[in-house]
């Protein structure tokens, strides 16, 4: 069985960073790619950033210059990065990765989700 356990969220003021974590354990063949997802009070949610497992990103126009993504695949471990935070970052911030079990076989898995508020 595999699971997603993000870490990292929290209060925070208008200006400051947090770092995100989300590690990836169980029985795990493969990692492909690894991102983050948020989703705020009633709006849809949407990509912030995704990481491939040779490094290559992509960061959602919403917060490029401000967030960052990194992974260490010798841990099943991704990392966002925020600096510069405004209160519209605030959501509820899910990981999620494409992992497979078994050759062939990958599978879309979401942690738990961790909230991020930016306010004064």
């Amino acid at each position: 069985q595999v699971q997603l356990v993000e870490s990292g969220g929290g209060l925070v003021q208008p200006g400051g960073s947090l770092r995100l974590s989300c590690a990836a354990s169980g029985s795990i063949f493969s990692i492909d790619a690894m991102g983050w997802y948020r989703q705020a009070p009633g709006k849809q949610r949407e990509l912030v950033a995704v990481v491939a497992k040779r490094g290559s990103t992509n960061v959602a126009d919403s917060v490029k210059g401000r967030f960052t993504i990194s992974r260490e695949n010798a841990k099943s471990t991704v990392y966002l990065h925020m600096n510069s935070l405004k209160p519209e970052d605030t959501a509820v911030y899910y990981c999620n990765a494409l992992i497979s079990v078994r050759v062939g076989v990958p599978t879309n898995y979401w942690g738990q989700g961790t909230q991020v508020t930016v306010s004064s």
